[in-house]
């Protein structure tokens, strides 16, 4: 019996140190600097691994983003917002306090308190020993510290299905999921990047996309901002790539052109001169026509 009473305590320590590692984290004021920020934030491309330490060109740009709309006067609720619009409350490190993640906050203060008010009941309850010579004809506490200990047992199941089961990590079944959220939250930050005029950085989140994803239009996105970051013999490799698998491909045709003329390849005049064969049509043709006429 001294074994159950020593595991009975050993349980109620662990999740009070649980509940009170959460309450310390939830109330501690921590200074509220760019890395403090990223360290609240799952990187989206990554399994479980913060903004602030992710090494993923996709955690490297929401740390400058970061850095950014604090230089902007942005306030840190605000940032964290900014992410939550775009990937969900799954960016956030720490459950929220709204819906099933506030089971996560309390649950362990619960658990904790069943298992103390259970410990006094019992001891409470418990029978005098009789005196040296006496027989002991006390009813045998047997059926009460059974419940007892049964009563336990669902707590402490309760505490860990409910984890489980609010966890993001909880197995193989959703992994497709998680997988196409993060190429969609790759492909938004990609765009974005290009809109910033941030070319370079643009061209490594859209490699890791291409990584997960390998198709045609990603691919001459990648190209293209290959090209605008002055990376013209990768752009042409990633277009001829694409014009490989799509011989029928204008936009590969055009950006293939485009990477080799500014390498100074002596292909680029016949390949800009087939893409204004296959598309007469297109707004770049007058651009493409003033550049073959320098030529």
């Amino acid at each position: 019996m001294r074994l159950r009473r020593l595991l009975l305590l050993g349980v109620a320590a662990v999740l009070l140190a649980a509940a009170g590692a959460a309450l310390w984290r939830s109330a501690a004021p921590r200074p509220e600097t760019a890395h403090s920020i990223a360290d609240q934030l799952l990187c989206p491309a990554c399994q479980g691994e913060s903004v602030a330490r992710s090494q993923s060109p996709m955690a490297a740009a929401m740390r400058d983003t970061i850095e950014q709309q604090l230089a902007a006067g942005r306030s840190p609720g605000q940032i964290r917002r900014f992410f939550v619009d775009r990937y969900g409350t799954g960016v956030l490190a720490e459950p929220g306090y709204d819906g099933i993640g506030i089971l996560l906050w309390v649950l362990p203060s619960l658990a904790v308190g069943a298992v103390a008010f259970l410990v006094v009941r019992q001891r409470r309850r418990r029978p005098a020993e009789p005196a040296r010579g006496e027989p002991d004809t006390a009813p045998s506490p047997r059926t009460g510290r059974a419940r007892t200990w049964d009563a336990v047992a669902v707590a402490v199941i309760a505490l860990v299905a409910v984890v489980a089961f609010t966890s993001p990590e909880r197995g193989n079944t959703d992994r497709p999921a998680r997988a196409a959220d993060a190429t969609s939250s790759l492909l938004t930050l990609a765009r974005s990047l290009e809109d910033q005029g941030r070319y370079a950085e643009a061209a490594e989140v859209y490699r890791d996309v291409v990584a997960q994803q390998p198709d045609d239009r990603t691919r001459l996105r990648l190209a293209f901002t290959l090209l605008r970051s002055d990376r013209a013999a990768e752009a042409a490799t990633t277009a001829g790539e694409v014009l490989r698998d799509s011989p029928g491909s204008t936009e590969a045709l055009l950006i293939l052109g485009l990477a080799q003329r500014a390498t100074g390849s002596p292909d680029a005049t016949a390949t800009l001169r087939r893409f204004l064969k296959a598309a007469p049509d297109d707004p770049a043709v007058p651009e493409v026509r003033r550049l073959l006429a320098k030529s």
